[in-house]
């Protein structure tokens, strides 16, 4: 009875609608670990509260959502190189005064998704489109420049969005008119959705990829559902295509290994337990 379980969870607000639970539950169940993953709802105004408490029941960390990625960052004890480019965190790992470490672990998802399900895959191959300059943009720049993209063309409705982006990342990235991403698509190597776009209930993600390269790795971060109709299109038109459900299941995959330890594995199975309804 001495014995302390593992414990972390996911942070937000609202918080139902996550899918982290089912995907450290079923590691939690593949691995033999007798831990605990759970949701934990909390408003912005009970954050420093909840996160001190979560610290003192003996959580290992959390990891964090929606509303609550930036402002994790001012409180934290110590940064990785990833929170601090990107801005935001994700991953928590509580030390043992109660004060924790903040982490992205977006980017690092990004990139195995791309690895696993585009073989051969490297972001030197040619330049870059990414659609959308919102908070999972950020994560995706930061990702592709670290992969070697020589050029990132960004796309986004509202233009100066675009540039803040531009100023923060470096010259790589060069901002192009939202009107014009069909021509930012020129012999690009690597596409990305990172809007809402093509989500269940909103207007589908249109765009002429007729001047990509052939060989270009199409991508979109929305996985409901999992083939959004720009990945439909893109596959009908021969390109190489990626869901934007692996990107989810890998970022976890650091996050687990803090806390519970194991060898966390992003496979079919998984896959179909996170979906589950």
């Amino acid at each position: 009875m001495t014995h302390r379980p593992p414990l972390a969870g996911v942070v937000g607000w609202p918080i139902g609608h996550s899918r982290s639970p089912k995907l450290h539950g079923h590691w939690l169940a593949r691995e033999g670990i007798a831990g605990y993953y759970v949701p934990i709802g909390l408003a912005p105004e009970a954050l420093d509260a909840g996160l001190a408490a979560l610290a003192t029941l003996g959580f290992r960390g959390v990891n964090v959502t929606i509303p609550h990625k930036e402002a994790v960052l001012a409180r934290a004890a110590t940064l990785s190189d990833a929170a601090r480019q990107i801005g935001a965190a994700n991953t928590l790992t509580f030390n043992p005064d109660g004060s924790f470490h903040a982490d992205n672990t977006d980017a690092f998802g990004f990139l195995e998704n791309l690895r696993q399900n585009a073989p051969g895959w490297t972001g030197a191959e040619g330049p870059a489109l990414v659609l959308g300059a919102g908070g999972a943009a950020r994560a995706i720049l930061h990702a592709l420049l670290t992969s070697g993209a020589p050029e990132i063309r960004l796309a986004n409705r509202s233009r100066h969005r675009a540039e803040a982006l531009a100023d923060h990342f470096g010259p790589k990235i060069r901002v192009i008119d939202w009107d014009a991403a069909a021509e930012g698509a020129s012999e690009a190597a690597t596409i990305v959705n990172t809007t809402s776009l093509g989500m269940k209930g909103q207007p589908p993600m249109t765009l002429d990829l007729r001047a990509a390269w052939p060989e270009a790795v199409v991508t979109d971060i929305v996985y409901e559902p999992l083939m959004t109709p720009f990945l439909q299109s893109a596959a009908d038109q021969g390109f190489r295509t990626v869901d934007g459900l692996g990107m989810l299941l890998h970022q976890g995959i650091p996050g687990f290994r803090a806390w519970f330890g194991g060898n966390p594995v992003v496979d079919e199975a998984l896959r179909t337990a996170v979906m589950r309804e």
